[in-house]
Protein backbone atom coordinates (compact mmCIF):
# COMPACT_ATOMS: atom_id res chain seq x y z
CA UNK A 1 0.00 0.00 0.00
CA UNK A 2 1.35 3.45 -0.92
CA UNK A 3 2.03 5.75 2.00
CA UNK A 4 -0.22 8.83 2.27
CA UNK A 5 2.80 10.98 1.41
CA UNK A 6 3.21 9.08 -1.87
CA UNK A 7 -0.49 9.52 -2.63
CA UNK A 8 -0.16 13.29 -2.22
CA UNK A 9 3.22 13.40 -3.95
CA UNK A 10 5.18 14.99 -1.10
CA UNK A 11 8.23 13.98 0.94
CA UNK A 12 7.63 12.43 4.38
CA UNK A 13 9.40 15.40 5.97
CA UNK A 14 7.25 17.99 4.17
CA UNK A 15 5.87 20.71 6.42
CA UNK A 16 2.17 21.31 6.99
CA UNK A 17 1.94 24.08 4.39
CA UNK A 18 3.47 21.84 1.71
CA UNK A 19 1.08 19.02 2.58
CA UNK A 20 -1.90 21.39 2.38
CA UNK A 21 -0.77 22.67 -1.05
CA UNK A 22 -0.27 19.13 -2.32
CA UNK A 23 -3.69 18.08 -1.05
CA UNK A 24 -5.42 20.97 -2.76
CA UNK A 25 -3.62 20.15 -6.02
CA UNK A 26 -4.39 16.43 -5.88
CA UNK A 27 -8.06 17.00 -5.00
CA UNK A 28 -8.49 18.91 -8.25
CA UNK A 29 -6.47 16.40 -10.28
CA UNK A 30 -8.48 13.41 -9.06
CA UNK A 31 -11.92 14.99 -8.92
CA UNK A 32 -14.42 12.92 -10.98
CA UNK A 33 -15.59 16.06 -12.78
CA UNK A 34 -12.00 16.72 -13.84
CA UNK A 35 -11.48 13.32 -15.43
CA UNK A 36 -10.51 11.54 -12.21
CA UNK A 37 -12.45 8.88 -10.35
CA UNK A 38 -14.39 8.58 -7.12
CA UNK A 39 -11.88 5.97 -5.91
CA UNK A 40 -8.86 8.21 -6.56
CA UNK A 41 -10.60 11.23 -5.04
CA UNK A 42 -11.42 9.34 -1.84
CA UNK A 43 -7.89 7.93 -1.73
CA UNK A 44 -6.45 11.45 -1.71
CA UNK A 45 -8.83 12.58 1.05
CA UNK A 46 -7.97 9.52 3.16
CA UNK A 47 -4.24 10.12 2.67
CA UNK A 48 -4.55 13.72 3.83
CA UNK A 49 -6.59 12.72 6.87
CA UNK A 50 -4.01 10.05 7.82
CA UNK A 51 -1.20 12.60 7.70
CA UNK A 52 -3.22 15.08 9.76
CA UNK A 53 -3.84 12.30 12.31
CA UNK A 54 -0.09 11.87 12.80
CA UNK A 55 0.89 9.15 10.33
CA UNK A 56 4.50 8.00 10.68
CA UNK A 57 6.30 6.69 7.55
CA UNK A 58 7.38 3.49 9.28
CA UNK A 59 3.91 2.51 10.48
CA UNK A 60 2.55 -0.76 9.17
CA UNK A 61 -0.53 -0.95 7.01
CA UNK A 62 -3.72 -0.93 9.08
CA UNK A 63 -5.56 -4.20 9.50
CA UNK A 64 -9.19 -4.08 8.53
CA UNK A 65 -11.43 -5.20 11.42
CA UNK A 66 -13.70 -8.19 10.98
CA UNK A 67 -17.45 -7.75 11.01
CA UNK A 68 -17.57 -9.04 14.61
CA UNK A 69 -14.81 -6.68 15.71
CA UNK A 70 -16.62 -3.75 14.14
CA UNK A 71 -19.82 -4.71 15.89
CA UNK A 72 -18.05 -5.03 19.25
CA UNK A 73 -16.13 -1.77 18.89
CA UNK A 74 -19.02 0.25 20.21
CA UNK A 75 -18.91 -1.68 23.51
CA UNK A 76 -15.24 -0.95 24.21
CA UNK A 77 -14.48 1.30 27.17
CA UNK A 78 -11.71 2.91 25.12
CA UNK A 79 -13.99 4.03 22.30
CA UNK A 80 -14.64 7.75 22.25
CA UNK A 81 -18.35 8.54 21.98
CA UNK A 82 -19.44 10.19 18.76
CA UNK A 83 -20.19 13.90 18.97
CA UNK A 84 -23.85 14.47 19.68
CA UNK A 85 -25.74 16.75 17.27
CA UNK A 86 -27.80 19.62 18.57
CA UNK A 87 -30.65 17.95 20.54
CA UNK A 88 -33.14 20.39 19.02
CA UNK A 89 -32.75 18.73 15.63
CA UNK A 90 -35.53 16.33 14.78
CA UNK A 91 -33.96 13.54 12.63
CA UNK A 92 -37.29 13.12 10.87
CA UNK A 93 -37.50 16.82 9.99
CA UNK A 94 -33.96 18.10 9.45
CA UNK A 95 -32.75 21.70 9.60
CA UNK A 96 -34.62 24.70 8.29
CA UNK A 97 -32.07 26.76 6.36
CA UNK A 98 -32.52 30.45 5.59
CA UNK A 99 -29.96 31.73 3.09
CA UNK A 100 -28.78 35.04 1.62
CA UNK A 101 -26.35 35.74 -1.22
CA UNK A 102 -23.35 37.79 -0.09
CA UNK A 103 -23.29 39.81 -3.32
CA UNK A 104 -26.88 40.90 -2.76
CA UNK A 105 -26.07 41.99 0.79
CA UNK A 106 -23.16 44.07 -0.55
CA UNK A 107 -25.27 45.59 -3.33
CA UNK A 108 -27.93 46.55 -0.79
CA UNK A 109 -25.34 48.11 1.51
CA UNK A 110 -26.15 45.69 4.32
CA UNK A 111 -23.55 44.78 6.93
CA UNK A 112 -22.92 41.12 7.75
CA UNK A 113 -22.79 42.11 11.41
CA UNK A 114 -26.23 43.74 11.29
CA UNK A 115 -28.49 41.90 13.79
CA UNK A 116 -31.43 42.61 11.48
CA UNK A 117 -29.73 41.39 8.30
CA UNK A 118 -32.14 38.53 7.61
CA UNK A 119 -35.15 40.66 8.57
CA UNK A 120 -34.05 43.15 5.93
CA UNK A 121 -33.64 40.38 3.38
CA UNK A 122 -37.07 38.94 4.15
CA UNK A 123 -38.67 42.36 3.63
CA UNK A 124 -36.82 43.12 0.38
CA UNK A 125 -38.83 40.89 -2.00
CA UNK A 126 -35.69 39.20 -3.36
CA UNK A 127 -35.73 36.36 -5.93
CA UNK A 128 -35.48 32.87 -4.45
CA UNK A 129 -32.04 32.10 -5.91
CA UNK A 130 -30.50 34.82 -3.69
CA UNK A 131 -32.72 34.67 -0.61
CA UNK A 132 -35.14 32.13 0.78
CA UNK A 133 -35.52 28.97 2.84
CA UNK A 134 -35.25 25.23 2.35
CA UNK A 135 -35.21 22.09 4.46
CA UNK A 136 -31.90 20.21 4.78
CA UNK A 137 -32.05 16.52 5.62
CA UNK A 138 -29.89 15.19 8.49
CA UNK A 139 -27.62 13.18 6.18
CA UNK A 140 -26.81 16.07 3.79
CA UNK A 141 -24.00 18.58 3.71
CA UNK A 142 -25.21 22.15 3.30
CA UNK A 143 -23.99 22.25 -0.31
CA UNK A 144 -25.73 18.96 -1.13
CA UNK A 145 -28.93 20.22 0.46
CA UNK A 146 -28.86 23.41 -1.62
CA UNK A 147 -28.16 21.50 -4.84
CA UNK A 148 -30.90 18.95 -4.16
CA UNK A 149 -33.35 21.83 -3.95
CA UNK A 150 -32.21 23.27 -7.27
CA UNK A 151 -29.78 25.97 -6.14
CA UNK A 152 -26.41 26.49 -7.85
CA UNK A 153 -24.15 27.65 -5.03
CA UNK A 154 -20.45 28.22 -5.79
CA UNK A 155 -17.98 25.38 -5.25
CA UNK A 156 -14.81 23.96 -6.78
CA UNK A 157 -13.14 20.94 -5.16
CA UNK A 158 -16.02 19.55 -3.07
CA UNK A 159 -13.37 18.10 -0.77
CA UNK A 160 -12.75 20.84 1.78
CA UNK A 161 -9.54 21.93 0.06
CA UNK A 162 -10.55 25.47 -0.92
CA UNK A 163 -12.86 28.30 0.11
CA UNK A 164 -14.97 28.53 -3.06
CA UNK A 165 -17.98 27.03 -1.28
CA UNK A 166 -17.56 28.99 1.96
CA UNK A 167 -20.55 30.33 3.84
CA UNK A 168 -20.89 32.58 6.88
CA UNK A 169 -23.02 31.17 9.67
CA UNK A 170 -25.25 33.99 10.91
CA UNK A 171 -27.25 31.86 13.33
CA UNK A 172 -27.33 28.14 14.12
CA UNK A 173 -24.65 25.46 13.88
CA UNK A 174 -22.80 23.69 11.07
CA UNK A 175 -20.64 20.68 11.96
CA UNK A 176 -17.40 20.69 9.96
CA UNK A 177 -15.08 17.65 10.14
CA UNK A 178 -11.42 17.78 9.05
CA UNK A 179 -11.37 21.46 8.09
CA UNK A 180 -7.71 22.39 7.67
CA UNK A 181 -8.26 25.23 5.20
CA UNK A 182 -9.92 27.96 7.26
CA UNK A 183 -7.71 29.25 10.07
CA UNK A 184 -8.92 29.66 13.65
CA UNK A 185 -9.76 33.33 13.17
CA UNK A 186 -12.03 32.64 10.20
CA UNK A 187 -13.63 29.75 12.04
CA UNK A 188 -14.34 31.87 15.10
CA UNK A 189 -15.92 34.49 12.87
CA UNK A 190 -18.38 31.89 11.59
CA UNK A 191 -16.97 30.90 8.20
CA UNK A 192 -17.55 27.27 7.20
CA UNK A 193 -17.08 25.12 4.08
CA UNK A 194 -20.50 24.10 2.82
CA UNK A 195 -19.18 21.09 0.88
CA UNK A 196 -18.18 19.25 4.08
CA UNK A 197 -20.30 21.00 6.73
CA UNK A 198 -23.66 19.60 7.82
CA UNK A 199 -26.45 21.48 9.61
CA UNK A 200 -26.81 20.32 13.23
CA UNK A 201 -29.30 22.87 14.54
CA UNK A 202 -33.02 22.99 13.92
CA UNK A 203 -32.73 26.48 12.40
CA UNK A 204 -29.77 27.77 10.40
CA UNK A 205 -29.15 31.16 8.81
CA UNK A 206 -26.22 31.43 6.40
CA UNK A 207 -24.78 33.93 3.96
CA UNK A 208 -23.49 31.99 0.95
CA UNK A 209 -21.15 33.04 -1.86
CA UNK A 210 -18.78 34.66 0.64
CA UNK A 211 -15.77 33.59 -1.44
CA UNK A 212 -15.60 37.28 -2.42
CA UNK A 213 -14.67 38.27 1.14
CA UNK A 214 -11.05 39.54 0.84
CA UNK A 215 -9.70 37.23 3.57
CA UNK A 216 -10.75 34.18 1.55
CA UNK A 217 -9.25 35.16 -1.80
CA UNK A 218 -5.95 33.32 -1.29
CA UNK A 219 -7.87 30.15 -0.40
CA UNK A 220 -9.77 29.98 -3.69
CA UNK A 221 -9.18 27.52 -6.51
CA UNK A 222 -10.00 28.10 -10.19
CA UNK A 223 -13.57 26.87 -10.29
CA UNK A 224 -13.74 26.57 -14.10
CA UNK A 225 -16.99 24.84 -15.04
CA UNK A 226 -17.64 23.66 -11.47
CA UNK A 227 -18.36 27.11 -10.13
CA UNK A 228 -21.94 27.20 -11.31
CA UNK A 229 -23.99 30.30 -10.76
CA UNK A 230 -27.66 31.03 -11.33
CA UNK A 231 -28.25 32.55 -14.72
Amino acid sequence: MDSPFEVLGVDPDADEAAVDRAYRRRVIETHPDQGGSVRAFRRVKTAYERIQAGYEPEESAPVEPTADESADAGDSDETEPAAEPDPTVDPDVGSRVEYLDYEVAVDQGWSLSDPELFDRAAAADLPTHVYGRFLAQPDETLLEAAEERGFAWPFACRGGACANCAVLVYDGELATPNDHILDDDLGERGFRLSCIASPVSAVLQVVFNVKHVPELEELLLPADRFDRRHR
